[in-house]
């Protein structure tokens, strides 16, 4: 027989004692550094790691959920990473801000506007057309009265004000100061400024 011929049949006295050819094991499917035979009867070596190979794992202990496990580099690894649940906040200002926490969070967290501001967020309360936060505002402001006034100016200071019931002046008129020419006896003029 020659040196490269293998045997993978052996028959004696008509009973099969040996059969390879029937096997389908591959390299693969045996342990790594173990011996077995091919269907053709060639020696083998098996390459299974009998484990995922994980020599190009880039996980770290931060990165996997505290108390749980796993392997790198044939290494094993125990989690580091806070398990925050389903984390709520809320914003009271305009500018407020809610810093998440690191590590996990379970989806069902919320980050909402505080209940209180939430209350003075109605439509009353905004200016009418104005939308703030999807409420449209419905204020036109409250019932107020003007009045217009007029003053005579005199040699004393005045402080105009409107009157009982109204609100505001809405303007102030001040009238001219009077003044008139006359002809005097001593043939000039005499100049009245009235106050």
């Amino acid at each position: 027989m020659a040196n490269n011929q293998y045997i993978n049949k052996v028959i004696y006295g008509g009973d099969t004692l040996i059969d390879l050819t029937g096997d389908d094991v591959a390299a693969s499917d045996v342990l790594s550094g173990k011996k077995f035979h091919l269907p053709s009867g060639e020696p083998g070596t098996g390459t299974c790691p009998y484990d995922a190979d994980t020599s190009d794992a880039t996980a770290v202990a931060a990165e996997i959920l505290a108390t749980k496990t796993a392997y790198k580099n044939g290494s094993k690894l125990t989690g580091t990473m806070p398990n925050n649940g389903a984390v709520a906040g809320t914003i009271s200002t305009k500018a407020g801000q809610y810093t998440v926490p690191q590590g996990y969070h379970d989806g069902s967290g919320k980050v909402s506007i505080s209940s209180t501001e939430q209350a003075k967020i109605i439509a009353g309360n905004i200016k009418s057309g104005v939308q703030i936060l999807g409420v449209t505002g419905s204020y036109t402001g409250e019932a107020i009265s003007a009045q217009a006034k007029t003053a005579t100016p005199t040699t004393t200071q005045q402080t105009i004000l409107p009157d009982t019931g109204y609100d505001y002046l809405s303007q102030v008129t001040v009238a001219a100061i009077p003044y008139t020419e006359t002809d005097n006896t001593a043939g000039g003029k005499t100049v009245t400024i009235a106050a």
